[in-house]
């Protein structure tokens, strides 16, 4: 990253000419952004901490043990499920970091865990973190540029603002067509690369289950991104699949009859599987004082999902409140760039005043809570070395016109060799940009602050519906954290499973491509039919 952001740096300053300041301009902006993307990050993560070292994550954990022997339903529970309540939550690969521990902790090999981890961040991670792809991703790319302005007002949209939801729900209805089939992946994925018998069929055996418990998320998920918007999809969505599936797997609807299935006997076992972590050993640090409840142990989450929505619905007046606390740098260095940001309404408040409130809740000591805070800081400021050239890189990037060489910024410029290359077929093409661009970045949200405003002026050039253009780029950029190479490292280092990144991402390319290829073909269909257009 520190070099792609010296390669974007140097291409603006010495190709397209633009003046130094403002490219200095454009990286200070990058850097307001990357303290936005950091704080919510360090707030996702201190929560998570903080439930871990209370001993609340192993409540969770033993309530996901009792419903169901079968291997098959429990990945279903804990990889699509949960894992999409947490992307909900924080996004930015805590789903791994939460959920493959977790497995491991089951009897779960390592390498399933992980792989299985990695499958179900697609359908969620548009709208992780509480919507930060959408609102942060896709606002930064398009919002300040005067020709993609122009185009939206002309859509009909007085207020920027009101885009957001618009392709936010338009990226929730691809999703629940192409995430349909994640859940019955998961588990074929799970049978016959883990399974005694190497068998497709065993994990076909569970579809009317899984197609079930993929129709309980993704049902609510488009409903709630059409009526609250793009914060809640994934948070709200997993939270009301998980009401509908846990009863039915626990009376056993729905599902084969015979044995449960289960993984072969720990002896048979391929040394790849196998990684450093054992049985529990995520909760080693941690000194449980007290016995907590079922539901005080969910009660942060559900906490956080109050507060948010609370704090997002315009007929309440929580959201000019906090909005009021701006920090504004207008015209910085003397250029046209501004930047600004809203400390107390980003999510990262709701997150850490959550976590203050969780150690009263779950009555937690003096050193748990320190060890909560020291790790969710080492784990920031890890995320922190890319963020602080990636995002500074992204906005050069966006930035990049005014040059004396008299070329248009540098996504036009791409654009316009797309249109030219591709015409009338890109659409087939824009989820693979989007994947391409999460897979180098490490991250949804980057993907589409970088690629946003390139996809929306190849819909302009090649005559389409613009806001699809933008929808299929952030269906694309959450499919890319699958074989995200920084997500991967992440959750095989989780488990003690390192250098096995190869084998990892052999597996979940065959995924993204299902996912990227699928998405494309039903972009390519609604904009020929001209459905929800703008206006």
């Amino acid at each position: 990253m520190p070099l792609s952001y010296i390669v974007a740096a140097g291409l603006a300053l010495f190709v397209w000419q633009v003046p130094g300041m403002r490219v200095a301009a454009a990286s200070v902006k990058g850097l307001m952004i990357a303290f936005q993307l950091l704080y919510i990050i360090f707030g996702a993560i201190l929560l998570l901490n903080t439930l871990r070292y209370s001993g609340a994550l192993a409540v969770i954990r033993s309530g996901f043990t009792s419903i169901s022997p079968d291997r098959r339903v429990q990945v279903i529970l804990i990889a699509w499920l949960f894992g999409a309540f947490i992307e909900g939550a924080a996004g930015f690969g805590t789903p791994a970091a939460v959920t493959v521990p977790l497995m491991v902790g089951l009897g779960f090999p390592a390498m399933a865990a992980v792989v299985s981890g990695m499958i179900i961040q697609s359908t969620p991670v548009s709208f992780g973190a509480v919507g930060t792809p959408i609102l942060v991703g896709v606002n930064k790319g398009l919002s300040g540029h005067a020709t993609a302005q122009e185009k939206i007002a002309e859509m009909g949209f007085d207020q920027f603002d009101a885009l957001l939801p618009f392709i936010g729900f338009k990226v929730a209805l691809v999703h629940a067509l192409v995430g349909a089939f994640i859940p019955l992946l998961l588990v074929v994925f799970m049978t016959r690369f883990f399974g005694k018998n190497r068998s497709f069929k065993e994990g076909l055996a569970i579809a009317p289950f899984a197609l079930f418990a993929s129709v309980s998320l993704t049902v609510p998920y488009v409903l709630v991104a059409k009526l609250l918007g793009p914060e809640f999809p994934s948070l709200l969505g997993a939270l009301i699949g998980m009401a509908i599936v846990v009863p039915v797997a626990k009376k056993g609807w729905l599902l084969p009859k015979g044995e449960p299935w289960d993984f072969p006997p720990r002896s048979d076992w391929e040394r790849e599987w196998v990684g450093s972590l054992e049985m529990g050993a995520d909760e080693s640090k941690r000194e449980q004082t007290h016995q907590i409840s079922p539901f005080t142990a969910w009660l942060p989450y559900l906490l956080v999902a109050l507060l948010l929505v609370l704090t997002r619905l315009d007929a309440l007046p929580f959201a000019a409140w906090l909005k009021a606390i701006e920090i504004k740098w207008s015209a910085i260095f003397g250029t046209t760039i501004d930047a600004a940001l809203q400390p107390l309404y980003l999510p990262g408040t709701v997150f850490v005043l959550v976590s203050l409130m969780a150690v009263g809740l779950h009555r937690m000591v003096g050193e748990t809570i320190r060890s909560a805070w020291v790790d969710s800081l080492k784990t920031t400021a890890k995320a922190s070395v890319a963020l602080v050239f990636t995002v500074p890189m992204v906005q050069v990037f966006l930035n990049s016109d005014g040059g004396v060489a008299g070329y248009d910024k540098m996504p036009i410029v791409l654009a316009d060799g797309i249109a030219s290359l591709a015409g009338g077929a890109y659409p087939l093409f824009a989820p693979l940009v989007g994947g391409f661009g999460a897979f180098v970045a490490g991250s949804n949200t980057i993907s589409n602050m970088m690629f946003s405003l390139f996809q929306f002026e190849v819909g302009i050039r090649i005559g389409v519906d613009a806001t699809w253009m933008v929808a299929l780029q952030a269906v694309g950029g959450a499919a890319g954290n699958v074989i995200c190479v920084h997500n991967v490292v992440a959750a095989l280092a989780v488990v003690g499973l390192t250098g096995r990144e190869g084998d990892v991402i052999r597996k979940t390319l065959l995924v993204f491509a299902y996912y990227a290829l699928t998405a494309g073909v039903i972009g390519f269909v609604v904009i020929k039919l001209g459905l929800l257009a703008p206006g």
